[in-house]
Order: structure tokens, then sequence, then C-alpha cells
């Protein structure tokens, strides 16, 4: 019998035969894994599962590699509280979405599991958690290999002055140094690089413009994939609460 016991994101739960429920979860020490919720398609049970709660959960198998079976407690409720702010409850669906599409199977990230769990809990606060979610996504890139490089110019190796990102590279430049290139770059908000700046609605816009090129054609390029629609669901929802500029 194999078994094992975590702190878990839930990713979200579908329904399986009558009954049932398949819950996919983003666990501390065990990655992202499935399993049955017996009894799971009930409202009493897939209420406290929804995607973005952390949960408590057992996992038990007959054998490492089979599906097996989750029992599993709410630790942390979020996206009932959040039933009535669009914004984070959308970013709490683009987050689980996105862990759930790029993560490969039983590999533990606890570093990004932690992450994970600090923007959720940040999902109330409307000022602050669009610029931590565009960080989490640059730590998300880091973790699956495809990591930016902002901390000098790629061009003359200064570290200050950086104003954009090579779309190719991946690396910061000076926007005096691209001379004719300049159009052809990403505009690098300075939060992401200086922790005292100021984030604007329009720092906002360009940091998920960076994250998004990278995640689209990089990450989810290689696994054959489309960036999760919830993404775009959570910045439509953004800018039109106004958190982010217009395009």
């Amino acid at each position: 019998m194999a078994e094992w016991s975590d702190r878990a994101i839930s990713l979200g739960l579908r329904r399986f035969g009558e009954t049932g429920a398949i819950l996919e979860v983003f666990s501390r020490e065990q990655g992202r894994r499935r399993g049955m919720v017996y009894g799971g398609a009930s409202r009493t049970k897939r209420a406290p599962m929804q995607p973005g709660n952390t949960l408590l959960v057992t996992w038990k198998a007959r054998v490492d590699d089979s599906l097996g079976a989750f029992t599993a407690e709410t630790d942390t409720e979020r996206a009932a509280i959040h039933l009535a702010d669009a914004e984070a409850l959308a970013g709490l669906q683009a987050l689980a979405e996105l862990l759930a599409a790029a993560l490969p199977e039983g590999e533990a990230k606890p570093a990004l599991y932690d992450a994970a769990e600090t923007v959720l809990d940040m999902l109330g606060n409307e000022d602050v958690w669009p610029a931590l979610f565009i960080r989490w996504e640059i730590g998300l890139l880091t973790m699956m290999g495809y990591g930016l490089d902002l901390s000098h110019c790629a061009i003359s190796g200064s570290n200050d002055g950086l104003t954009h990102v090579s779309p190719s590279s991946g690396r910061a430049v000076r926007g005096s140094e691209a001379g004719e290139y300049l159009h052809r770059l990403l505009p690098l908000p300075q939060f992401l690089i200086d922790s005292t700046a100021p984030v604007t609605p329009v720092d906002i816009r360009n940091g998920f413009r960076l994250t998004g090129h990278f995640l689209a054609e990089r990450l989810f390029a290689d696994l054959n994939k489309a960036v999760p629609e919830a993404r775009l669901l959570m910045i439509d929802r953004l800018e039109r609460a106004g958190r982010l500029s217009p395009a």
C-alpha cells in the first residue's frame, strides 16, 4: 500500500461517474497529483475543494503509479471568501489553471508552492496582488527552466538604467543602448528590479505583457499548449476595474 499526506492547493475537481470526482492538487512535497474522491460529486464534498483552496490531503493507493484516492479537509478557504470580488476570484482561478497546465506530474517544487500560497493569501489586497502575481509568474518561468535575466544590460553589461527586455533572449536591455531595435523590445516595469519603485496601472499592463510573452512563446509553446484562458480573463477583469491600463 502506497500512502502520503501533505498540504496542497486544489487545482480543480471534475466529476467521475455518478457520485465520484477526480481531485487535482499541487502538493508541497509531492507536486501535481490526482486522485479519486469518493462521493466527491456531492455539494458537501465539492465546495471545500474548489480551486485555490488549501487542503490537508491524504493519498492512498495499492501501488504508487495508480490513480489512488484522496481524503481531504480544508485548511484555508479562499474561493468562497472571494465570491464577491471578481478580480480576486479571477486571479485565484488563473493561478490554479497555470499550475495545472504547466507542472509535470509528481515533481515537487516547494519554493513555487510557497510562493503560490503567498499570492493566494494576498488576493484580498487589491493594491498588492497584481504586481505580486507578475513576480510569481516570473518565478514559475524560472522554476520551469525559462528564467529571465534582469540583472544587467545584454548589450553593455551595465546594471543600471534597465528599461526593456529582449523578447528573444529574455535579458534586460538599456533602452538607450537599443537604437533602432527599441520598438522590438518589451518594456520592463521598474518594480521588477527595484522594490521601492511605485507600481502604476501601466506597469501592471507591461508586467503581464512581459510574462505573457514568455509563458506563451517559451513555456507553453514547448508543451504544445495555449496559455490558459483564465489568465486572459484575469487581465480583462483587472482592466475593467482600472487596475491596469488599456492596451
